[in-house]
């Protein structure tokens, strides 16, 4: 963990291991986040763990770090975060950045806190029906994403390839 890392981020690892309750049980923490955002940021009454909760849990660390999430509408929805903040080039991501994937069925969204040579490291929800980080190949990134108006501080950050398990579906 970087001293530098934004807020957010910072909101994002002191959840790593939170997972979705098992069967038609709901966690009562994920649905939390979404009666605190409500439908106005997350497009849905989202009532179920069950349902993909990736975006809820981007939406949900980007509010606890004190960003404004003006202009998200359907933040439950991965690909909604393809064109929410600033671009960001991949030569200038930096620990917190929000990376977008392609994935069968949807897309996916998680937070950027490294890579190697062909896969991103990414903190996220709903990767394994928990908060955890995993490897997502950068061929399936189709968006890179900053909050508008905040500097961008920091680098990209060179990993090993092993450690992180890769994912292959997010779902």
């Amino acid at each position: 963990m970087g001293s530098r890392d934004p807020a957010w981020l910072l909101a994002a690892r002191a959840l790593l291991g939170t997972r979705e309750a098992a069967g038609s049980a709901n966690n009562s923490t994920i649905l939390g986040w979404a009666k605190v955002l409500g439908v106005k940021v997350l497009g849905i009454i989202y009532n179920a763990d069950s349902v993909p909760w990736c975006g809820l849990f981007v939406a949900h660390c980007l509010r606890a770090g004190g960003v404004d999430l003006g202009g998200m509408k359907v933040g439950v929805r991965a690909k909604a975060w393809a064109t929410w903040g600033s671009a960001l080039a991949a030569d200038r991501l930096a620990p917190g950045a929000i990376l977008v994937f392609e994935r069968e069925g949807g897309g996916h969204v998680a937070f950027y806190v490294g890579e190697d040579a062909t896969h991103y490291h990414v903190l996220g929800g709903n990767q394994g029906d928990a908060v955890t980080i995993m490897r997502l190949a950068k061929t399936r990134c189709v968006a890179r994403r900053w909050p508008t108006g905040v500097p961008v501080i920091g680098a990209p950050v060179k990993l090993s390839s092993s450690g992180a398990p890769v994912s292959r579906n997010e779902a």
